[in-house]
């Protein structure tokens, strides 16, 4: 185990009114991480350093959805030892849309797109 990504609890009607807000309130970058079906973690102003993990198409780290006391968290597991310097990835797995996002990762094997 590497971390666990930590932010606060949320549906998806309301993921999606706080991905707008961010948006007209400047915020570059929003930290939603889906847990399943119904469940966000929103990570974007009261997560840990977990949010800050880039994604990689050939990731030395993978998320993983565990339940603990009937509550479902996100944790990043290690693949792989990890040198001290060494960036921390895993890939975001970001669900198949028709506008694609681009992946700017640079791994070999590289997918091209996030999506």
């Amino acid at each position: 185990m590497v971390i666990e990504y930590v932010g606060q609890t949320i549906r998806q009607v309301m993921a999606d009114m706080r991905e707008k807000q961010y948006e007209e309130q400047g915020i570059g970058s929003s930290y939603l991480f889906r847990v399943d079906q119904d469940t966000i973690i929103d990570a974007t102003k009261c997560g840990n350093l977990a949010r800050f993990i880039n994604h990689s198409c050939n990731p030395n780290c993978y998320a993983k959805i565990i339940t603990v006391e009937s509550q479902k968290k996100i944790v990043i597991y290690s693949r792989q030892p990890i040198a001290v310097s060494e960036e921390i990835t895993y890939d975001y797995k970001f669900p198949i849309e028709d506008e694609k996002i681009p992946c700017l990762c640079g791994a070999d094997g590289c997918h091209g797109t996030l999506n």
